[in-house]
């Protein structure tokens, strides 16, 4: 196996910028493989080689390493002994094996790849348990095709490890916020989306009901999480999460990005309608006229992003009236009672009251998600009748998003 020098530096420098990886983690690799060749031909199963290669001058420096161990870490099995109650299982190296009571055993000594703290200490004075030994081997430089075929392997699978975890670095900083992706292909009802270097997922219940969804097309997505428990980098993404309009909001409007204007509260039913609440830090800031924008623009960017979904936008009050007043925009409010237990009774002109309601009950089921309160919604001039989907309670799972005291980060 002879390299060439020149070749191999400017494979590895193209290599490090096309799949972005650390050229170190790539002369890891080569290494790597180049010890699982010498091991495939000159070495015994259970040995653990190490390579150092030296990618300037081409030398190559080849070491076998040992554990240090003892009687308690390690258990003397002989060769072919069988467990108890058990046929004889051969001795593998970084085999776990588990006990008749269901424990998990001690892992076997294998001379291959341990060595006993009196012979290590023979060897190199102070050692103890859990050190490591190494001993200089002959240097090879000629490996057979086996060989050489287990050192493409290793190297490849090193490669696909150094991108993934190089991709798994990039998106974990981006995780909570938005990202571009083109719709790639459908799988029973997800989404998958090419994000350049990877592709993320869009889970069915993460699209927005209603929304077609066409392969070719540029979207916006917001990364709910990044999981690494997979082959490839799992990137989840989301158009329903309720902090994908806040982050679009952030996009449209240079005041929230900048942190004059906050939102406070935001309560979702996704490819139907948005209720946000928002406060100005700054004195003489309006906060809803900047959401909304000159001419409606800015809040009609956002609407566009979420294929026309409706978007109240109100202002926050830690006055709890005068938050549920605004939370039931863009209905009239006449009178609010603040009742026991986070509830209030609203008195709406009649003229109000199916306004106030919503379709279905919509807009009081997000006032009440938004406010954190459960809200009754009345006429002023029938207190006593309780009209059809006129209350609204916020149920525990929904009091995270839905409280005027629990800040979204934008």
């Amino acid at each position: 196996m002879l390299f060439d020098l020149k070749t191999l530096k400017r494979a590895v420098d193209q290599i490090a910028e096309e799949k972005g990886i650390d050229s170190a983690k790539i002369l890891e690799a080569i290494e790597s493989s180049i010890a699982a060749a010498y091991k495939k031909e000159y070495c015994q199963k259970g040995e653990l080689i190490k390579c150092k290669f030296d990618i300037k001058t081409g030398d190559m420096k080849f070491w076998q390493v040992k554990t240090v161990v003892d009687e308690t870490t390690v258990r003397f099995v002989e060769e072919g002994a069988a467990p108890e109650g058990g046929e004889p299982r051969p001795v593998e190296a970084g085999r776990e094996e588990v006990g008749a009571q269901g424990e998990i055993l001690l892992p076997r000594y294998n001379e291959d790849r341990h060595i006993l703290v009196a012979d290590a200490q023979k060897i190199k004075d102070g050692s103890k348990v859990g050190d490591e030994l190494e001993f200089a081997l002959v240097t090879k430089e000629d490996f057979g095709r086996i060989a050489a075929q287990t050192a493409k392997q290793v190297i490849l699978q090193r490669l696909r490890e150094a991108e993934r975890d190089a991709i798994l670095g990039e998106f974990k900083t981006k995780e909570g916020e938005i990202v571009s992706g083109v719709v790639q292909r459908f799988d029973r009802g997800n989404v998958y989306i090419d994000l350049g270097r990877t592709v993320g997922v869009l889970f069915f219940n993460e699209t927005i009901p209603g929304e077609h969804y066409r392969a070719g097309e540029r979207m916006r997505f917001y990364v709910t999480a990044v999981q690494a428990d997979a082959k490839t980098p799992g990137i989840i993404l989301s158009r329903a999460h309720p902090k994908f309009v806040a982050k679009l909001f952030a996009m449209e409007v240079p005041e929230i990005n900048d942190g004059v204007i906050e939102i406070k509260a935001l309560a979702r039913e996704p490819g139907s309608r948005t209720k946000i609440a928002v406060i100005s830090k700054v004195d003489g800031v309006d906060p809803v006229g900047s959401c909304v924008g000159q001419r409606g623009t800015r809040v009609m960017a956002v609407s566009n992003e979420l294929g026309q979904e409706k978007l109240d936008i109100v202002e926050w009050s830690e006055d709890p009236a005068k938050f549920i007043t605004n939370s039931l925009s863009p209905a009239k409010v006449k009178e609010v009672q603040i009742l026991q237990n986070r509830a209030a009774k609203v008195f709406i002109p009649e003229d109000q009251l199916s306004l106030a309601i919503g379709k279905g009950g919509q807009n009081v089921r997000l006032a009440a998600k938004l406010t954190g309160w459960k809200i009754d919604v009345r006429s002023a001039e029938k207190p006593e009748v309780a009209p059809e989907g006129g209350v609204a309670e916020v149920v525990e799972a929904e009091k995270a998003v839905g409280e005027g005291d629990a800040k979204i980060e934008a």
